[in-house]
């Protein structure tokens, strides 16, 4: 009976004690758990480096089929309509292929070209989606360049937009409303893909803030994309030219690349 009446005399101490303690208590457990989630990855899209592969054998099918097709058109019309056929392809595949590499961790000189593996910074994330996508473009020479440059890489000055100090709610307003496509966005020191269509647009870049990967973010998470004061963009698959070139397969110079500036002289 004495021994009963011990247990239940230090379990009713015990209980006081971490009532009295419960916020220090609460605290400690959180700290344990934080490493254990840490281990345990974040929540989220994992990456599809099997779906990549496919995806880039798929990509490089149809371009070749599209390439035949237009050679083989007669007509300006016939060949334009090749090209928008090509246009639409591109932006249903792209943002795809974009998709599987979310959750690829971002390093600021990660240069991972599978999704999943290592890391992989801004840069070269853009670049190697291109590339993968039939674009013969050299993926490291491009991923170094500063953003304006990789976007001039596919498409004219002319067909680039540049807006320093617009308000982002300005900004994201006009971009809802903007034509459906893919295109390349440059900010102070960052370079994403942007994907707009009927349902507002999408925002999908290697990200250097948390959660320090590759993230596809809407209007109102895009927080990298509201930070920038400088955005300059084009709008690449509704571009004839670029069209016409990657369904020649045709290598596309990198703009500030030291051999492509020697080679214009």
């Amino acid at each position: 009976m004495r021994r009963c009446l011990t247990i239940l005399a230090l379990a009713g101490l015990l209980c006081a004690v971490c009532w009295v303690f419960r916020a220090r208590l609460t605290e400690a457990w959180v700290a344990v758990q934080r490493p254990l989630a840490t281990v345990a990855g974040p929540a989220g899209p994992k990456p599809e480096p099997a779906r990549y592969a496919t995806l880039k054998k798929e990509v490089e099918r149809w371009r070749k089929d599209f390439a035949k097709r237009h050679a083989a058109a007669r007509t300006a019309a016939e060949k334009d309509r090749v090209l928008e056929e090509s246009g639409r392809f591109l932006d249903t595949v792209l943002p795809e292929m974009m998709r599987c590499w979310l959750g690829t961790k971002w390093d600021f000189n990660g240069t991972s070209e599978v999704p999943g593996e290592g890391s992989v910074a801004c840069g070269y994330f853009v670049a190697t989606v291109m590339r993968d996508a039939g674009f013969r473009v050299d993926r490291y020479k491009l991923a170094r360049q500063p953003s304006q440059n990789i976007l001039r890489s596919f498409l004219p000055r002319e067909a680039m937009s540049l807006k320093v100090g617009v308000p982002y709610e300005r900004y994201a307003e006009d971009l809802e409303k903007a034509a459906p496509g893919i295109r390349i966005v440059g900010l102070d020191s960052h370079v994403a893909f942007l994907v707009t269509g009927p349902d507002g647009f999408r925002f999908i870049h290697s990200s250097g803030s948390k959660p320090w990967c590759v993230v596809d973010e809407g209007r109102q998470d895009a927080e990298v994309l509201r930070r920038s004061n400088y955005r300059v963009e084009g709008l690449l698959t509704k571009d004839k030219a670029l069209l016409r070139r990657w369904l020649a397969g045709e290598k596309i110079a990198v703009q500030g690349d030291a051999s492509a500036t020697a080679a214009r002289r």
